[in-house]
């Protein structure tokens, strides 16, 4: 008898993440044999876009990020579109200063707590591994904490921090994607009070109920609060909630468009799997439907995931209607290049 196939899917994705022993390697292959075309048909064309030098907004931008930017391409397109780059620009060696200055042992302790805990399924991040993104990941946040006092280190900006580490593998452009996303793309997230985080799990909450009227009945019928069961998506990203893969292309959209996507991509999930919110009872049964929606093929299929996401936005847009100002098309959130002037 001959032994079974070994699967060709590696047990490290390139990111650096070791694949849980329960993954769908056959799914996995059928969904990537597929999206390796786009990929490269999506590469081929952003290359050309890049020949300038720039990148510009424009409608065909905007068309070619919701479509996914390549790996090769994030970290310029992420920098050039979400302001960082230029705030870098205009400061040069403000980040190296930050790192050089007065010490703040509550700060550092905050961060050294939570290093052991971010990633610890990723290899890049392990002390045996060198080098270690530990050290990278602490300046990065070490530097945040004393340029944004106001905010210093939040739980959950660790999560951000490694993404962006492991798509730029630059600390100083991680240091100023991270304040793009904390200063001006989700403002007041990340902030002792959180306002921003608990007003937009409201709104979305006001989504819910507005668009999806069953679901929101059954919430407030069993007394959940959205926090409860959503709070990890915005404070995270859907960093360690959703597949790596599609995490990323939220973000391509994020440092593009603002804040509205991860409205767009909340409602899909829940909208896909309603019917299966729906027969939840109980509060710790609801609970675990939203930890489900998060999985499987549908969330894995990034491509075909984001369509939908964006589609809901193509037609008519479910933020349109009712929503707050900053969700507005043509709000705050839309256009995040609009950085402050350079510090001091």
């Amino acid at each position: 008898m001959e032994p079974p196939e070994r699967s060709r899917v590696p047990r490290i994705d390139p990111y650096g993440f070791e694949r849980p022993e329960d993954f769908d390697d056959a799914a996995y292959e059928k969904f990537f044999s597929s999206y390796l075309v786009t990929l490269t048909r999506r590469a081929i064309k952003w290359s050309r876009l890049l020949q300038g030098g720039s990148v510009p907004r424009s409608r065909t931008v905007k068309r070619y990020v919701r479509k996914g930017v390549p790996l090769e391409h994030r970290a310029r397109v992420w920098m050039a579109l979400s302001g960082a780059q230029a705030q870098m620009d205009q400061n040069p060696g403000y980040y190296h200063r930050l790192l050089q200055g007065e010490r703040n042992h509550r700060l550092e302790d905050a961060i050294r707590t939570d290093l052991n805990r971010t990633f610890p399924d990723n290899v890049k991040f392990r002390k045996t591994t060198d080098p270690c993104l530990q050290k990278t990941l602490y300046n990065v946040l070490l530097a945040y904490g004393h340029h944004n006092q106001g905010v210093g280190y939040c739980q959950g900006m660790n999560f951000i921090a490694g993404y962006l580490i492991l798509i730029t593998n630059n600390e100083e452009e991680s240091f100023w994607l991270l304040d793009a996303l904390v200063g001006r793309i989700l403002p007041d997230y990340y902030s002792p009070a959180m306002l921003g985080l608990k007003t937009d799990q409201e709104v979305l909450g006001e989504l819910v109920r507005a668009k999806l009227p069953a679901v929101g009945a059954l919430m407030e019928r069993l007394g959940v609060l959205w926090t409860l069961v959503v709070s990890r998506w915005f404070i995270c990203l859907f960093v360690d909630v959703l597949p790596v893969e599609t995490v990323l292309r939220i973000w391509d959209c994020l440092f593009n468009e603002g804040s509205k996507i991860i409205f767009r991509v909340a409602l899909t999930l829940i909208k896909q799997h309603q019917e299966f919110i729906l027969e939840a009872t109980s509060i710790p049964d609801i609970c675990d439907k939203f930890k489900q929606i998060t999985k499987g093929s549908f969330v894995m299929e990034c491509h075909t995931f984001m369509q939908v996401s964006v589609c809901r936005a193509a037609r008519g847009s479910v933020l349109s209607q009712g929503a707050p100002p900053h969700l507005q098309p043509g709000g705050s959130s839309d256009h995040p290049e609009g950085a402050q002037d350079g510090h001091q």
